[in-house]
């Protein structure tokens, strides 16, 4: 089987790495488009237009399915695109419905972290009121965190300081809950767990979106690969990474996960 995942730059990889523990056996293909990152930044309409971009070059290397690998893509554009390509396409949302259940148990909020875009959308806002949970989630926009990301930057002085920064007017030890509403943030886990208390519990989700893909193919009667290998695509930009680069947090990450 050939799986394809598309995300603005490295955060996809943290999907990837849930899928090569649940689906090893198949051919991967990543799309980094760095050349128009951050797209927490960006519109809705040059989100949609990058996004399509990407599920053309999919459609002409015929993958069995896609992974919207970005949560702010996927609020631009994964509904709209669905219905023009024969292959499944899976978006990620942000796991706001099982941080919102388990904090209801405890008595505690629940902190969202995500781009802007994703944020401002009506998806999001309309998440959240569907769960009666208007008055116990609260969210803070870390688009920088994407770009610290893109760096290859994860626990440097820098990135403290910001999320410091970001942090100082909550009490942190409200939050019973926090959802990593975007790819790039698990590259992120040590640095955030340590600003939070012990107790605390962080949401993604990659596991759900990669059981959900798992079961489309499943029922699409898709045959796994004989052998598993990686391609990556990624994108012009000023200072591309390369394959070794994306390769090396790829492993890291999944060395990281349980």
């Amino acid at each position: 089987m050939k799986i394809g995942f598309f995300d603005s730059g490295i955060g996809g990889l943290t999907v990837l790495g849930h899928a090569l523990k649940i689906l090893p056996f198949a051919d991967y293909i990543y799309y980094a488009d760095i050349e128009h990152l951050p797209y927490g930044e960006k519109t809705k309409s040059e989100v949609r237009q990058y996004v399509q971009n990407g599920m053309d070059y999919m459609a002409e290397i015929k993958v069995d399915a896609v992974v919207i690998a970005c949560n702010t893509a996927t609020s631009a554009a994964g509904v709209k695109l669905r219905k023009n390509y024969s292959f499944p396409i899976i978006g990620m949302e942000p796991a706001v419905k099982p941080a919102v259940a388990y904090c209801k148990e405890k008595g505690k909020k629940v902190l969202v972290l995500a781009t802007s875009l994703t944020l401002r959308e009506e998806k999001f806002s309309k998440l959240v009121h569907r769960l009666d949970a208007t008055e116990m989630v609260d969210t803070i926009a870390l688009g920088a965190l994407v770009k610290f990301a893109e760096q290859f930057e994860f626990d440097t002085l820098a990135v403290n300081q910001y999320l410091e920064k970001k942090f100082a007017p909550l009490d942190l030890s409200d939050y019973g809950a926090v959802v990593l509403g975007c790819t790039h943030f698990p590259l992120f886990n040590n640095v955030l767990q340590q600003l939070f208390t012990k107790e605390t519990v962080f949401f993604d989700g990659s596991v759900g979106a990669i059981n959900h893909l798992a079961d489309i193919l499943e029922q699409k009667g898709v045959a796994p690969s004989l052998d598993d290998k990686i391609k990556f695509v990624i994108t012009n930009g000023k200072l591309p990474p390369s394959d070794v680069d994306y390769k090396k947090i790829l492993q890291a990450y999944v060395h990281s996960i349980h």
